[in-house]
């Protein structure tokens, strides 16, 4: 039995070891080039405040009984948090798959939900921290308060988590590193802007208000929102399970995908 338990321990042991190193290795790559990996979202999202907050939100005056500047910040965060988190894990394991550092990770005891979850996780810190960047800039735009601290935390990790399996699906069929644009560019950017960021679906007429339903990012967004501004136009608690079945579901089949050895083996 004592040896059973041992066993146990020493399997556990060795996953543990190989989930931080993981997360350790993505955490130091994109740390190393944070010139490229961190600086630009905060440049990018800065020039947002500037035109959109600033220039064009002192025009608008109010949104949702709040000046326009408070109202766009929270989005532009969670857009540098989800746009961030998925192009770490995007482009980090692509790019080991490409250089065939993969396969090192393949025949190796580490279970696939082990090397599912540091490279996750590793795309999460970086989302989080351009999180940080990008609210800490805020600041000097606006006053922010904060209504509900663990709707932030909550949804900020979610998100980022969500996102980051979603990169990592996209390296796993991506073939050469064209593929790993395609998602961003025609897909989250454009459901980004179409996700309440600069605008209250309340504005819409009714049929494109049930039609902006159907973005997963509007509920992120607004879920955000509802945890610094305390307003929101969707329900908190929908989008919090929305956003817990959709990384089960992710997660699932990215470990099918990892056994199976999809997209890595030639």
């Amino acid at each position: 039995m004592s040896a059973a338990k041992e066993t146990v321990k020493s399997v556990c042991a060795i996953q543990w070891v190989a989930f931080t190193t993981i997360v350790i290795k993505e955490v130091r790559r994109f740390m190393r080039i944070w010139q490229q990996t961190l600086l630009p979202p905060a440049i990018t999202m800065t020039l947002y405040f500037i035109i959109f907050g600033n220039l064009i939100g002192s025009r608008i005056g109010k949104m949702d009984g709040v000046d326009y500047m408070s109202f766009i910040v929270p989005g532009l965060i969670m857009m540098s948090v989800i746009t961030n988190a998925y192009g770490n894990v995007a482009s980090s394991f692509f790019g080991n798959k490409f250089q065939r550092c993969i396969e090192e990770l393949m025949v190796s005891p580490i279970h696939p939900l082990v090397i599912l979850a540091g490279y996750v996780v590793g795309g999460v810190v970086r989302g989080v921290m351009v999180g940080v960047i990008v609210t800490l800039l805020s600041l000097y735009f606006t006053d922010l308060k904060l209504h509900n601290l663990p709707v932030v935390i909550i949804v900020t990790i979610l998100s980022a988590t969500l996102f980051a399996l979603g990169g990592f699906i996209n390296a796993i069929f991506a073939t050469k590193f064209d593929d790993i644009t395609i998602i961003p560019t025609f897909i989250i950017t454009p459901l980004t802007y179409l996700g309440g960021v600069f605008y209250s679906i309340s504005l819409l007429p009714d049929f494109w208000q049930d039609v902006s339903l159907l973005n997963p990012i509007l509920y992120m967004v607004n879920s955000f929102r509802y945890g610094i501004l305390g307003i929101s136009d969707v329900n908190v608690g929908v989008s919090i399970v929305m956003l817990v079945g959709f990384i089960v579901l992710l997660s699932a089949f990215s470990v099918w995908l990892l056994k199976r050895g999809t997209g890595m083996r030639s």
